[in-house]
This record gives structure tokens, C-alpha cells and sequence, in this order.
């Protein structure tokens, strides 16, 4: 087994042990993947002004978000098919964040069910929901996640339609998630995924099958899922959420300032700045980049997270410098458990905190409630 040091160590492993169709899902952007690069690069342009003969001890990246206390401010995005990465990886994913105490959040395409996660897990987890035109349905998804106990909904915003990602139409890539002869090929080379897939029944996306009218089999899901994203998605559809639900809301991706506000108006109780991880809008601004603006015009107001493109702790704490309250990581999570399962998830998360806590000591501070954009180098780092 290599020596395991940085996210990247764990992508490398991942994409050696995780079949390509589903390495490639999660580890890609829309068209050219411009955006899907600028969330890390445009991470590396900002430099950090280091501090020295200040007292390092005690230190602390401790936090809440939307109330929850967070060991350092980063939680689990959604991410589709995560249970394709491992046999049963939502369930190993949600039980490493129990473990480390940060949240994880279940995607509405995952592939263990709202129940598996809860049956297997004691904290509790968030849910994401997807506005779908079946309103029947999403009334009975959040029902099932009040049962559940789930303690915050995350509403994705910016998925009404689906932005062209190259890799997984070379792939051959279905919501039935029906491999070709290629991919069958490729799935042979990955015995240590087989065998995992072999001892478990979760292999479909278990949210939706059996849930759903009309939804009994894979076939009949895929032919349901392409006309259920809802085009007409507006703020009348987020305030029928709002009061379906009834607790902690989350809004995920916005990138713009009026969006923001409108999001505020709404009553959320956070939202996250978001291009969907350069997988919907090619040649939009990261989101490091759209961070500073709408921190300014509405961090008074609102908690204000941002996700894409967060790969090290240093990351994590540049955006919390910006005006970030909180972070959503979700390749970083993929890599890891693509990687080496459960302990890889637990992996990715002590290297992340290992590196925000000691970069922020080496800026000179001990509680990360003390740390703003004076640690960063002016000149290097975006601003409103």
C-alpha cells in the first residue's frame, strides 16, 4: 500500500481501482472543462502571508453550520452514484463523517436509499433533493427524510437542465447505468470493485426505484428520470420546499448576487456558491472567484458556502478568508472512496484537517472564528 499524503494520492489510487465509466462520471466537467479547472486553479493563485513568534497551541477549526457543530467547516456535497465508486458507499461515506463529526449529505441519485444511510449511521445526515416536475414525489421524498431524521435539506438550484459532460457519452453512460461491452471489459480489470459488488444488493438507485410510481426497474427509471428535471423550476417551486420541509434549508448553486438575494428573500438558512463543479455551465467564473461578491452583499444576512475545486485543507482555508462559512467537498470524498472505502473517506478528511489546521497556524492564528482575508497576500486574492 502506498504512503497515502494528499487527495491527489488518493485520486491516483482511486482511478487505478474504481471502473472507468464511473471514475470518469465523477472526476469531470461540462464541454472544454474549463470551469471544472478553474475551481482548483484559480484556489492556487491566491497566496498565504505567513506569520512567526506567535503561540501556536490550543488550536481549534471547530465551527457550526446551520446550527450543527462541525469539527472544521467543510461537510459532504451530494454526489450521484457514489455507491459506484464502492459497493454500499453512501453508507461508508456518512459513517466516516460520523466518525470525523462533519455531515454528509445524500445525493436524490444515490444508490443506498434515505433508509439504508439512517439504518446504518446514529448521527444524523442531510439530504439533497433534486426539483422534479412529480411533486407527488418529491412531497413523499421529504417525508421519507423527516422519518428519517435527516436535520437539513439541501435544494440543488442550478440542475433544470443537464450540461453536455464528453466523457460520459464516450462512456456510454445511462441513468439505467447498463455498462457496454466496453465497460465490461474495463469492470474486468477491477477485481477488488467486483468482488465488493458482489456482496452487496444495492446496485440501482434505491431512492427512486420502488418509490416512485411508475418506477419498478432500472429501464423504466431511465425513461422517467430524462423528462423529470424541471425547466420550470422558480421561487414559488422554493418556497413550496421550504414549506414541505419545514427545517434547516440549504440552497445550492448560486453564482450570482441577485440570485443571492433572492435566495435571502426566500427565508434559506444557508446557501452555496456553486457552478455544480464545472459540470453544468462551461465558461462560468470558479467559485472562489464568484465568492468575495456575494459574501459581501449578503454574508450579513445569510451563511454563505462554497464548494468546487477544494482538494487540501489550504483550500478550505482561503475560502473561510473570503467570507466561506462553509465548505462542501465532493470529489475530495470520491477519491477516497473510490480509493479505499470507508477508511478512505476517514483518510481524505484527516488530511484536509491536518492541513487548515497547521496552515492556519503558520498565519499566525489559533481559532479559525479569528481568521479573515488579512492572512491572504493582497493582490493575489479575488475580491467584491
Amino acid at each position: 500500500m502506498p504512503v497515502i499524503t494528499t487527495i491527489e494520492d488518493l485520486r491516483v489510487l482511486a482511478q487505478k481501482r474504481v471502473p472507468r465509466m464511473f471514475y470518469d462520471y465523477a472526476d469531470s466537467g461540462s464541454w472544454t472543462e474549463s470551469t471544472y479547472r478553474a475551481n482548483s486553479d484559480d484556489f492556487q493563485k491566491i497566496k498565504l502571508r505567513q506569520r512567526v513568534a506567535v503561540n501556536m497551541e490550543n488550536r481549534s477549526t471547530a465551527t457550526k453550520m446551520v446550527g450543527q457543530a462541525v469539527k472544521m467547516p467543510v461537510c459532504i456535497a451530494p454526489v450521484g452514484l457514489t455507491g459506484m465508486q464502492s459497493a454500499d458507499g453512501e453508507i461508508k461515506a456518512a459513517k466516516a463523517c460520523e466518525t470525523f463529526g462533519i455531515p454528509f449529505t445524500l445525493s436524490t441519485m444515490s444508490i443506498c436509499s434515505i433508509e439504508d444511510v439512517a439504518e446504518h449511521t446514529t448521527a444524523p445526515f442531510w439530504f439533497q433533493l433534486y426539483m422534479m416536475r412529480d411533486r407527488e414525489a418529491m412531497a413523499r421524498m421529504i417525508e421519507r427524510c423527516k422519518v428519517a431524521k435527516c436535520s437539513a435539506l439541501v435544494l440543488t438550484l442550478d440542475l433544470q437542465v443537464i450540461g453536455q459532460r464528453h466523457k460520459d457519452l464516450k462512456n456510454k453512460m445511462r441513468a439505467s447505468v447498463i455498462p457496454s461491452l466496453g465497460n465490461i471489459v474495463n469492470i474486468a480489470t477491477k477485481p477488488r470493485w467486483v468482488l465488493g459488488m458482489m456482496g452487496t444488493r444495492r446496485h440501482t438507485f434505491r431512492n427512486l426505484v420502488g418509490h416512485v410510481k411508475g418506477v419498478s426497474d432500472m429501464s423504466s427509471l431511465a425513461s422517467w428520470t430524462n423528462e423529470q428535471f424541471d425547466p420550470t423550476l422558480n421561487w414559488d417551486d422554493v418556497a413550496w420546499v421550504k414549506a414541505q420541509w419545514g427545517g434547516k434549508l440549504i440552497l445550492k448553486g448560486i453564482m450570482d448576487v441577485e440570485d443571492a438575494k433572492l435566495a435571502v428573500a426566500s427565508g434559506a438558512d444557508a446557501i452555496v456558491v456553486s457552478n455544480h463543479g464545472g459540470r453544468q455551465l462551461d465558461g462560468a467564473p470558479s467559485s472562489i472567484e464568484a465568492l468575495p461578491a456575494i459574501v459581501a452583499a449578503v454574508g450579513d444576512q445569510i451563511e454563505v458556502w462554497m464548494d468546487g475545486g477544494i482538494r487540501s485543507g489550504q483550500d478550505v482555508l482561503k475560502a473561510w478568508a473570503l467570507g466561506a462559512r462553509g465548505t462542501m467537498i465532493g470529489r475530495a470524498m470520491v477519491y477516497g472512496l473510490g480509493a479505499m472505502g470507508e477508511a478512505g473517506v476517514l483518510k481524505a478528511l484527516e488530511i484536509i484537517h491536518k492541513e487548515l489546521d497547521v496552515t492556519m497556524a503558520f498565519c499566525g492564528h489559533t481559532n479559525i472564528q479569528n481568521v479573515d482575508k488579512s492572512i491572504l497576500l493582497p493582490g493575489t486574492y479575488p475580491t467584491a
